[in-house]
């Protein structure tokens, strides 16, 4: 039985093929840590939310959750629908110790990635 466990939490989508970037990223976090007890949690638009993915892990025997909110910056989601949905989640599960990480977007490292991906095959003679 793990002590810790991740949720992914995404924004959520109408299209569920909007979700295949965050399952093929649970995927690749299962390869590197297949003992880790990990979901993916939805804001809006799709399941699991944040109370069911939360539930899930408890009825593992987990006990602290971190939470990984997969957007580029702290929008009003972040600041305002966010709290509210993890309040709820705390209230109902107020044995399980809640880590928040910083909006994905906003890591350092993340950012790199993202800058090594956009100047990835250019060259001075693609200049424009």
């Amino acid at each position: 039985m793990a002590e810790i466990g991740l949720i992914l939490f995404a924004h959520g989508a109408r299209d569920a093929r909007w979700a295949a970037p965050f399952e093929a990223l649970l995927a690749r976090l299962r390869e590197r840590r297949p003992e880790l007890p990990a979901a993916l949690a939805f804001l809006e638009h799709m399941s699991p939310d944040l109370q069911a993915a939360a539930h899930g892990l408890a009825a593992q025997g987990v006990r602290r959750i971190r939470v990984v909110p997969l957007f580029f910056g702290r929008g009003g989601h972040l600041r305002d629908d966010f709290p509210a949905q993890l309040a709820a989640v705390r209230s109902a599960h107020p044995e399980i110790d809640f880590e928040i990480a910083p909006a994905a977007g906003e890591a350092p490292p993340v950012i790199d990635a993202l800058a090594d991906f956009a100047l990835d095959g250019l060259d001075a003679s693609s200049a424009v």
